[in-house]
């Protein structure tokens, strides 16, 4: 998976925005206004920041050397993921959704409501 199509299928969810809120070379995927994925342009290698359930992530750094503790993140919910060969696009798209779905789970009723309604 190239950069272009990883922003493609990041953006490819229902209720989703990119921005460049940190600075020029950050693009991060918001669902509903909340960070589910982030983007570093810039970075020698191509990476992604996604946001994890802890017990999960934990699991996912142990058997993958391109999953790594979040870049700026909190090291407890985020994973920085580096496309080292580690790992499959396909594992890559479930992490990715799995970002999204944990945004989306803790999103207010009302925000739920509303992205129920862009489907």
């Amino acid at each position: 998976m190239n950069l272009e199509e990883l922003r493609l299928y990041c953006l490819n969810k229902p209720g989703v925005t990119e921005h460049f809120p940190f600075d020029n070379e950050t693009l991060v995927f918001k669902v509903m206004g909340k960070m589910y994925a982030l983007i570093p342009l810039e970075s020698p290698e191509m990476s992604i920041n996604l946001k994890c359930d802890p017990d999960v992530a934990i699991q996912l750094r142990e058997m993958y050397s391109g999953v790594k503790p979040g870049w700026h993140m909190s090291k407890v919910h985020w994973n920085t993921v580096v496309a080292d060969g580690s790992f499959t696009d396909a594992q890559l798209t479930e992490w990715i959704d799995n970002s999204y779905d944990l945004i989306v789970a803790g999103l207010t009723k009302k925000l739920k409501e509303e992205l129920k309604n862009l489907s």
